[in-house]
């Protein structure tokens, strides 16, 4: 039995530390994308404060063949299932491969309201050998709730799990 928890209390810098020995107990070994997805996920929501949504995108094709994000495992309220490369906050991570930190996603240029409740964002891409394989996509009901500090815990773990997902 896996009983994770985070204390409320940590810093930020330790908060990250820790889920990252978690998602590295739990993905390492397992080779389905899916499920190593499905429980990041759950530990994202457990580990970090005051957010509404938390999870994966990965890398998928449309019905003309174009690369776009699909949604994957998450936790929270349903989400956009398809986002176009370059659109939004995901889509302009993945388009790009660079961290996206957004303290106010309605001032973000086309930015997609999956979820009217969100006003900021950290989206960090997964990439393996140099291309974009997914995106981590936490969101916050809390203007500018993110900071450089916790884009570096979600790139570390990003990290992590490029070979896992």
């Amino acid at each position: 039995m896996y009983d994770f928890k985070s204390v409320p209390t940590l810093d930020t810098a330790e908060r990250y530390r820790q889920l990252c020995d978690a998602a590295d107990a739990l993905t390492l070994g397992e080779p389905d994308a899916v499920a190593n997805m499905a429980n990041v996920a759950a530990l994202l929501w457990e580990f970090v404060p005051n957010l509404n949504w938390a999870g994966f995108y990965r890398m998928g094709q449309n019905s003309a063949g174009d690369d776009e994000l699909v949604l994957g495992p998450f936790a929270g309220r349903p989400a956009c299932i398809r986002i176009p490369l370059g659109q939004g906050v995901c889509g302009t991570a993945a388009k790009d491969s660079a961290t996206q930190l957004v303290e106010d996603v309605h001032a973000f240029p086309g930015h997609i309201a999956c979820d009217a409740v969100t006003q900021s964002e950290v989206v960090v891409p997964v990439l393996r050998d140099g291309k974009v394989i997914a995106v981590i996509d936490l969101d916050s009901p809390n203007p500018a709730r993110f900071t450089a500090e916790d884009a570096a815990g979600v790139e570390k773990l990003a990290e992590l799990l490029a070979t896992r997902i």
